[in-house]
Formats: C-alpha cells, structure tokens, sequence
C-alpha cells in the first residue's frame, strides 16, 4: 500500500506540473538546435560519389541535413512509428504518457516509453536522465520549451540529425552513408523503414551477428511490423511486402570509403565546419592517376624509385580533376601522408619557361633569337649545364626544350619591370626570400615551390598569362585573374614546348593520325632530390614529381628519365578514357599581335644583306627585337694573299662573306670539331686604324664584376689574376692595361696572368682593331 500511494503521490505531482509548465515557461532566446553541436563532414567527388564520412569531434558520426535532405518515405516512416500524432499535439501525447506511466510505474508489468519526438529531441538535445519521474518531468519541461520557441520542421529536422542509430552513429544522414552507402534524400522504403525502427533501441538492434549486421534478428522484427502499419496506412505499397521480409542487408563504418585520401585532407583543412563539400575531384580520373602512379612506382623500384606525386587541372575553370600526394597514404617508409603536391620542393629547371616568357614580353628574344650557351659569369656566380657541355649558339626555342642553363640565367639576369623574383611574387609563390638571396641562380630552381603553385603558373601560360588560383568545390567563385604575361608570350612559350619531343620518340608527334599537341617540361633539382614533368595537353595541365620526402637524393631522379615516362603514362591512359581530350582545341594564334617573318638561320635576327639562310617564326610588332644580322659579313680579300685587306674595294681585291663568331663561341666549335667558316687575318701593311672595323669589341670575362679579389699576404708574390675577354673573329690580339699603365698582350681567346698588388683598379682590354673594354677591380690584402 505504501509503495502504491508512494507512485500515485509522483503521478500527482507530474499532472500537476503538467498543468502549470506551458505558462510558466518564459522563452529568453532562441538558439539554433544546431549550436554547440559537433557535427561530421561528408567530402563527394564533382558527380556526387563520397571520398570520406569524418568522424565529429566527439568521436561520433553524425551529419546535419536539412528536412528537405532527408528522404520524405523515412520522415514518414518515423513519424508513424515513433509519434503519429507529432504534428497535433504540444509537445506531450498526454494519452501516451498516462499509458506509460500506468504500466511502468504503476502496473509494474511492462516498461513502456511514452516519449513524443519533442521530448526525445529534449532527452538528446539537453542530456536529460528520464529514466526517474524527475528526469520524465524536466524532459516534459524542456520539451514545452522546444514547442514554443521552434516550428515542428525545426523540431523534426533537429530529431532526425541527432537520433541515436546504433554504434556511434548520430542522425539519419550518416546512418544512411554507412548502412546503405547513399544520401538521404535516396532511400528506398525497405531501407527507410529499417532506418526508423532503430533509434527506438539501437544497441539491440544494430548489434551485429557474426559481423554480419543483417543477421539481426530484433531489427527484422521490427522492421516487417512497421511494415504492416505502413501498408495499412498505404495499401499500393502491399507489393513490396516480400522485399520487406528479407534481411536488411547493412554496411559497417569499416566499409566506409576512404579515396583520394591527401585531396579530402586539403579540403577539410580549406572547409572545416560544412557538413557537405561537394569537390571538382573526378574519381574516375583520380583511380586513373592511382593505378599509373602506383604501377610505374612498381616497375623502377630496383633503381630506388619508391614515390611519386601528381596533380591534374583542369586550366578552363582551375578545377582540381586529381590529386595524389604519395604512392601509399598508409606506408610509414616513405612518409605516405605527406603530401606532396602541396610540399615546398626544388622545381629545377620547370621555373625556365616563365623567364623565356618575360623575356619574349620585354622585347629581349623571340623563338628563333640565337642565344649563347658559352662559359659565362654573372658577377661571382659560374652557372653550368646539368651536362657540364656547353652547346655554342642555339634558337630561345631549343635552349629551352634542352633545358640550357647558360641561356636562361643569361635572360634572368636582363628582365626589368617585373623580374623573374618580382613575377613569381605576383604569381602567389610563397615563402621567397629577398632578391639578394638567390642572385641569377633563382632561374635554375633555387627557390622552392609546390607542385600546386606550379600548377597556377603552367595554368597561366594555357590561360593566355592571366593568373588565377586553384579551385577545389563545386560551388567556389571562378577567380576573375589577373594579367602577368601577355597572350602572345603564352602562347609562344607554349609553341616552343610542343617541339620537346617525348622521351625516346624519334619521330615526329605530327606524324601520326591520333597525335595529342603536348607542351611540357622537366625539371631536376641539384642533387638528384627532386625530378619533375609537367605541361599543358588539351583542357589539363599534369603535373608528376618522382623523389624522397625526406630529401635524400638518387642519381635516378631525373626530370626526363624518372618523371617523364609516368608524365606520358598518364598522357596516354586519358586519351583512351577522357574524350575532353580529343575535343579540345585553343584559341590558337587567332587575332593576337603576331606576325611570321624570316630571321637569320644563323643569328636569329633579322637578315643582313649578307646573310644566305633564312628562317620564319612568330615576332611580335613593336616588341620583339630587331637587330639585324652581324655574323655574316662581307669583308675584301686581296687576291694575291688570301689576306684581308686594309681598304674595301679596292684594285685586286674581291668581296667575299664570312661568318664572325666571337672567341668563346669559336672554342666552342673547335672542341666539337665543328668548322666555321672565319674572316682570315688582314694583311702585314695594316695598321690599327687603317681597317674598318665593324664588328664587336672586347668584352671582358675575368676580372668578374662585383668579386672583391683577395690576396694572401704570405703568398703574396706568386698571387695572380687573370685577365680575359671574349673577342669578335677578326680580333688576332687583346692588349691589356691597368690605370692606363700597358702590361701586356694575349692572343684572342687565352688570358693573361697579372701580378696585382692591394688596391683599387681600372682594368681596360683593347683589340687590334682599336676596340676596347674596360671594368674596375677590387683586391685586398688577407692574411
């Protein structure tokens, strides 16, 4: 008796409470159901597929959608299994809970819930104990609360993003990923009505038998009995009464996907607080990338080739098709979770197509312009090839293609207004240093870079020079750009890399019907650490970089040999996958500022009269250079000598053309055994004065500009500094002179050994033609 006056008394004081909460309840603010609420991220592929369900920060996984997200067949299916009446009363199913509490409390028979979705969300949401009339009461109270200051869409929505679905899943969004591998706005009515019968006791009924979650008993039970109140309610569905008697067949969190693991890290890091990131990634050009990456890496691994790193842009709208960061995400040897693409690296000679674009824009060469690949210095610095050859004069075009360092430090060191430090700042490169630190030996890769700044800059040149940032979602603005480099230098930089033939092609791409245009690049770092490839085929610029995180070289990381073949590899699997491929044509040379013009073949420039070989190529008016010719030119032979003559036209002379290479340039040809055909000497009966020399005077290599020389005070007699200069061809001797003092001759092409003492000097090289060089030097005493 006592215990039941006991349970009557608690009763009492419920209705009571019951009666008086509605107006006692006073709502002071109106959060969102959402604050405070750790939720998971869901990262998709551009067509919708899912790359990764994170957990939230609780360890739990849960999405929040919105009511329109969420199938209407399981909204449906819940309500009518958990409260029929949600949409009627305030909150409390009085009836329900007055059942509840009889049989519960009072009966003691059976334990029945009475909870309506309201009071459920309230348990959830507040953490409320309503297992003690107390608790029972302030999850009343508190489900009051929720009635006045949320709509029932509001109310519903809340519920079903935090409902406990067994295990440690939380709202029917991630319960549908995992169960069922598809959104919720996707489910069928079998996998609807399993969804709604599991919050009602999920750790029975998501209890897996065997490991086999659709061996569940309790959850097929439940399932076919809403079922039958579902067809009741709706009799056209009666067809589907066998689907639903057999055994939900349930996925577990460790089916999950987990795909192109580095990208779904960069984007949540971008992205952290949606819920949903719909990304540009293609999956099907993601496993592409994958599988070549991973099978090349197979294949060399015996020349100590154990990782590699690619991207894939589309450059038409900046979106990022692929990205693979590592070989191996999960192996612990080669650092398999960094991520390559975004690690600072060398990029070797991969930086050289933006310095022949500067120079192309600030009128210093164009395509066919002859450069000089000869020993040269810039200031203390003595850059060389990859090679250690020196190759004598070659086109901007094959300097370029071949990668010759000579050439592109050559160029570096001329841009002004920007420069090559200038133009990689406005191109987004971070974490330079100051000019100073790097001097020329920035253009062969001495700043580091990531593979995706590369990929703005290689996206720029295929954009007509407009630079524009990497898109990684769906729905990120397009950046508008911003004009770094004209059209006509893209596209001329361009041109000059279609002609790098693939590695061990020996024919031509143009040759064959199913040619692909593909203007690329290598790289290597110094070192052997880092080897890249990258360019521009079709709508994409690929990028491939093969080395060690931890930046240990091997002398098999070479740009054309490592990187290259699985540049190609890749190439060549999207031609048969992609047809954007096929499809794509650019905007060509249509309506840009160029015109075809013949050059020199020998020089590059424009033709002298003298000169015999001509060739085309694209200039731009009024901004590509126009010098004309100088190394043929047309001398006067005397006849019975075979020597110059001092005087042009002369009685017994003839007029002849010969080519006037400088001395450096001529060794050059020397040592490959290569004949040039050379002015011969003037006559004995010539004086200085007496010819017209035309040509190019002196240009003095040695002493370096800007080195301060230093002496050793206890050698310092046998201390020596060599004095030379490039010459043209028909220079025989340099004469040298110090503060106008005459030391002594060398002939063209060898250096003389001068005796300094500390100081500060002016050293002057005159030729035999009268033409002269001079530099001042500086020399200190060091003990």
């Amino acid at each position: 008796m006592k215990h039941e006056r006991s349970q009557i008394g608690k009763v009492l004081v419920i209705v009571l409470l019951l009666c008086a909460g509605p107006a006692a309840i006073v709502p002071f603010a109106r959060p969102s159901l959402r604050d405070g609420i750790s939720v998971s991220q869901a990262v998709y592929d551009r067509n919708g597929n899912l790359l990764r369900l994170t957990l939230s920060r609780d360890e739990k996984y849960r999405l929040w959608l919105p009511l329109k997200d969420i199938s209407p067949v399981l909204i449906e299916a819940t309500l009518l299994h958990e409260d029929r009446s949600f949409r009627m009363h305030f909150g409390v199913n009085a009836g329900a809970l007055i059942r509840a509490v009889w049989h519960t409390y009072l009966k003691a028979d059976r334990r029945m819930g009475g909870s309506t979705i309201t009071m459920q969300l309230a348990r959830i949401r507040y953490g409320i104990d309503s297992r003690t009339p107390a608790g029972k009461l302030k999850q009343i109270l508190a489900a009051f609360r929720l009635e006045l200051l949320y709509s029932k869409n509001e109310i519903l929505e809340a519920y079903l993003n935090l409902a406990p679905y067994g295990l440690n899943i939380e709202g029917a969004g991630a319960a549908s990923l995992i169960y069922f591998h598809k959104d919720a706005a996707r489910l069928t009515l079998p996998e609807s009505l399993t969804l709604s019968v599991i919050p009602q006791n999920p750790v029975r009924r998501i209890a897996a038998r065997d490991g086999n979650f659709s061996r569940n008993f309790e959850l097929n039970q439940a399932r076919e009995r809403l079922f039958a109140a579902w067809a009741r309610k709706h009799p056209r569905n009666g067809d589907q009464e066998s689907l639903a008697h057999l055994p939900a067949i349930l996925h577990g969190p460790s089916e999950m996907p987990f795909l192109a693991p580095h990208f779904a890290d960069a984007v949540l890091q971008a992205d952290p607080f949606d819920a949903r990131l719909n990304t540009t990634l293609n999956l099907a050009l993601q496993k592409l990338v994958e599988r070549q990456a991973r099978s090349f890496v197979e294949s060399k691994r015996h020349v100590g080739i154990d990782n590699a790193a690619v991207m894939l842009v589309d450059h038409r709208s900046m979106e990022v098709k692929a990205l693979l960061g590592s070989v191996d995400f999960f192996d612990a040897a080669i650092q398999g979770q960094v991520n390559g693409t975004a690690a600072k690296r060398s990029p070797g000679s991969a930086i050289k197509p933006f310095i022949y674009a500067l120079g192309i824009d600030q009128g210093l060469i164009h395509p066919m312009t002859m450069l000089k690949d000869a020993p040269m210095s810039f200031g203390a610095y003595n850059p060389e090839n990859f090679d250690n050859e020196f190759m004598g004069p070659l086109s901007a075009r094959d300097a370029l293609i071949r990668s010759r360092n000579i050439p592109a430090v050559e160029i570096a060191s001329k841009l002004t207004g920007p420069g090559l430090h200038r133009f990689l700042i406005q191109a987004g490169i971070t974490g330079l240093h100051e000019q100073e630190y790097y001097g020329v030996a920035l253009a062969l890769g001495a700043a580091e870079v990531s593979m995706q700044e590369l990929a703005e800059l290689y996206s720029m040149l295929a954009n007509g020079g407009v630079f524009k940032s990497l898109r990684w979602f769906k729905d990120q603005p397009e950046d508008k750009g911003r004009c770094l480099l004209s059209k006509e230098a893209s596209l001329l930089v361009l041109d000059m890399l279609e002609a790098n033939r693939r590695p061990y092609q020996g024919y031509r791409s143009d040759w064959t019907s199913d040619s692909i245009a593909v203007a690329w690049k290598t790289g290597t770092s110094f070192g052997f650490r880092d080897a890249w490839s990258m360019g521009v085929v079709g709508p994409y610029v690929l990028l491939v970089w093969v080395g060690n995180f931890d930046g240990e070289g091997n002398p098999a990381f070479i740009g054309r040999e490592a990187a290259a073949p699985l540049f190609f590899a890749i190439i060549d699997a999207l031609k048969s996958q992609d047809g954007e491929l096929g499809k794509f044509h650019g905007a060509g040379f249509l309506g840009l500022n160029l015109t075809w013009v013949d050059v020199c073949g020998v020089s590059g420039k424009l033709p002298g009269p003298a000169c015999s070989q001509k060739i085309s190529t694209w200039f731009i008016p009024g901004k590509s250079p126009i010098q004309t010719c100088d190394i043929h030119r047309v001398v006067y032979i005397d006849t019975r000598t075979g020597l110059r003559s001092c005087r042009e036209g002369t009685p017994g002379t003839r007029a002849a053309v010969y080519e006037f290479w400088s001395s450096d340039m001529l060794e050059i040809f020397r040592q490959a055994g290569i004949p040039r055909r050379v002015p011969p000497p003037y006559g004995p009966e010539c004086r200085p004065g007496q010819t017209a020399a035309k040509g190019t005077g002196p240009q003095i290599t040695s002493p370096q500009q800007g080195v301060t020389y230093s002496l050793r005070a206890g050698a310092l007699e046998r201390e020596r500094i060599p004095l030379a200069a490039v010459t043209d061809a028909d220079t025989r001797t340099v004469y040298w002179f110090v503060n106008e003092v005459f030391l002594g001759t060398s002939p063209s092409g060898e250096s003389f050994f001068w005796k300094p003492a500390p100081g500060r000097f002016v050293v002057r090289a005159v030729d035999d033609q009268g033409r002269a060089d001079a530099r001042a030097v500086r020399a200190v005493l060091v003990e």
